[in-house]
């Protein structure tokens, strides 16, 4: 099965249906969204829509700190994240709210587990950008692939059975094995807003029958995206970054 994996939208609908158009023509069989679809962005109800017509075809979907944040008002976050958080509220309607407040915090499907953050403790939303924390995030789960976003980099780490870990930059587009006699933890970058200087969006493509990931990035107009963040009125900083990818 051609699984795509899906995280840190935040209401940027046209990165969005680039990658899902990009998905399909691939041969992706099954979505997965590892959370955080609003934030940031513009287009908060327009990418719900999008993204809840998956759901109901079956994708997954789990629950990012920005979803919580929108949905529960219980997460604290920087001051341009506080101020889109008050405007998204008011740009979702009824069912997108309440989708959101559904959304479980992890998924576990046959050995793989899904997650926005680290799978450590909640509700502390732990960033996996170093060995170390990928370490202590591997430790902290039984599964034997685990797939998380949130820190908006790609990246993967393996561990062995003796503890020794192993960590890779993916090459976009290059398939990466993944020797199921190590645990893997796969970084996913995201969809709506980079940070790695890269401006393309992000997402990546499973293969469970050959055991292998590959690691996409889509161009898409993110000076349009920009514009729009512009036009609603929301911080610059936040249009900036989607031009320059960080």
């Amino acid at each position: 099965m051609r699984i795509a994996i899906l995280a840190d939208i935040h209401a940027n609908l046209r990165a969005l249906d680039a990658c899902l158009e990009h998905a399909t023509r691939q041969g992706a069989q099954k979505l997965v969204f590892l959370g955080d679809f609003v934030g940031y962005g513009a287009e908060p109800s327009e990418t719900m829509v999008r993204v809840m017509a998956e759901a109901a075809r079956g994708a997954i979907a789990i629950a990012g700190n920005h979803d919580q944040a929108v949905a529960l008002k219980a997460e604290s976050m920087t001051a341009d994240a506080e101020d889109v958080m008050a405007w998204t509220r008011g740009q979702l309607g009824p069912a997108a709210r309440e989708f959101l407040a559904s959304l479980p915090l992890r998924f576990e499907d046959e050995t793989r587990l899904y997650v926005h953050a680290s799978p450590q403790t909640y509700p502390a939303w732990i960033y996996v950008n170093d060995g170390p924390a990928a370490k202590r995030a591997l430790e902290a789960s039984r599964a034997q692939t685990v797939f998380c976003g949130h820190t908006h980099v790609p990246a993967l780490h393996g561990i062995t059975a003796t503890g020794q870990l192993v960590s890779f930059q993916p090459i976009p587009s290059v398939p990466i094995p993944l020797p199921r006699h190590r645990r893997w933890l796969n970084v996913i970058g995201a969809v709506g807003q980079s940070r790695d200087g890269d401006p393309a969006a992000a997402y990546a493509l499973l293969d469970t029958a050959r055991s292998e990931i590959t690691h996409h990035r889509i161009p898409y107009d993110s000076d349009a995206a920009a514009l729009a963040v512009l036009r609603a009125g929301l911080p610059p900083a936040l249009a900036e970054r989607l031009r320059k990818g960080r």
